[in-house]
C-alpha cells in the first residue's frame, strides 16, 4: 500500500493517502488522478471509487467529504515532492497509530474489497463517533 508522510497542509505531520481538493469542474475521479500525480509523481489507472466519508469538526466547524479511490494499475515511480513523502508498506503493517484516529475503522473494510460510506464526527481533531456502512464492491 502507498502511503504518505503528509509534510504541509490539513493534516501535515500525520501519515495519510495521496490526495487534495476537487478544482473547478473537476470530476472526483480527475481530481484522484491529478493529486496523486502532483502529490507523488504516479499517474493512475483506472481508480475505483472505494469509499465516501463525510467529515465534521464540532468545535471548529470544519466539514469536508472525501472520496477514496483504490488503484491497482499505474504508471511511474512514487517521488518525494514538497507536499509528501511516498513509502510502501504492507497491509499489516499499516501506522494506524500515526494516521487520522477514524482510519482505523473504515479503511480495513477498503482493503477488504467493500466499499464504505462513513460519516465521521470530530471535536478539535478527536474523534468523537462515526457511522459505516459497508458493502462489498
Amino acid at each position: 500500500m502507498l502511503l504518505i508522510h503528509k509534510l504541509r497542509g490539513h493534516g501535515a505531520g500525520k501519515i495519510n493517502a495521496p490526495g487534495g481538493r476537487v478544482e473547478h469542474s473537476e470530476s472526483v475521479e480527475d481530481c484522484a488522478i491529478r493529486e496523486l500525480f502532483e502529490e507523488v509523481g504516479i499517474r493512475a489507472r483506472s481508480p475505483v471509487l472505494a469509499a465516501s466519508l463525510r467529515f465534521r469538526d464540532l468545535e471548529n466547524g470544519f466539514s469536508m467529504h472525501g472520496c477514496v479511490f483504490v488503484v491497482e494499475e499505474f504508471d511511474g515511480s512514487p517521488v518525494r515532492t514538497a507536499e509528501a513523502d511516498p513509502f510502501w508498506c504492507t497491509v499489516d503493517q499499516i501506522p494506524y497509530d500515526q494516521m487520522w484516529e477514524d482510519d482505523r475503522f473504515w479503511l480495513p473494510h477498503v482493503l477488504a474489497g467493500s466499499r464504505v460510506n462513513g460519516d465521521l464526527v470530530f471535536a478539535n481533531d478527536k474523534l468523537k463517533e462515526w457511522y459505516l456502512t459497508v458493502e462489498k464492491r
